[in-house]
């Protein structure tokens, strides 16, 4: 066999090894409920519930913080983020976790934020003044 036929084979065997890795990360939001349900990694959308109590302390341990997650469904559960604190977390409007099921609580392996648009303020006032 040819050296280009051996690099294109190892190149292709590549190339379908990263889609069937990247077609893992393409799975739909469940909720709470399925996460019980369930061994595999969810991802469950939801809102921040911002009169449940969040904890965070770096000096004790910078790899541990939890909070309250609202659902779909409105189930509000904990969830346990083993990593630091994401930068502006409490302003986020819509939450996405990623992550397990175990015992009582959800831990995350990630987070991802949807952070208020900074030109919505200004959408707002444009609105008002009837340039829109």
């Amino acid at each position: 066999m040819k050296r280009i036929h051996v690099i294109s084979i190892v190149l292709i065997v590549a190339a379908i090894a990263m889609l069937i890795s990247a077609s893992d990360d393409l799975s739909t939001y469940s909720s709470f409920a399925d996460a019980r349900a369930t061994t595999k990694k969810v991802k469950i959308a939801g809102q921040l519930a911002k009169d449940r109590e969040m904890y965070y302390n770096p000096e004790q341990d910078p790899n541990y913080f939890s909070f309250y997650l609202e659902d779909q469904d409105g189930e509000q559960r904990k969830v346990i983020l083993l990593s630091a604190k994401p930068q502006d977390f409490e302003m986020s409007e819509q939450v996405v976790v990623t992550g397990k099921w175990k015992d009582e609580d959800f831990i995350a392996s990630s987070v991802l934020l949807k952070c208020p648009s900074k030109y919505k303020n200004e959408e707002i006032f444009l609105k008002e003044e009837g340039t829109i």
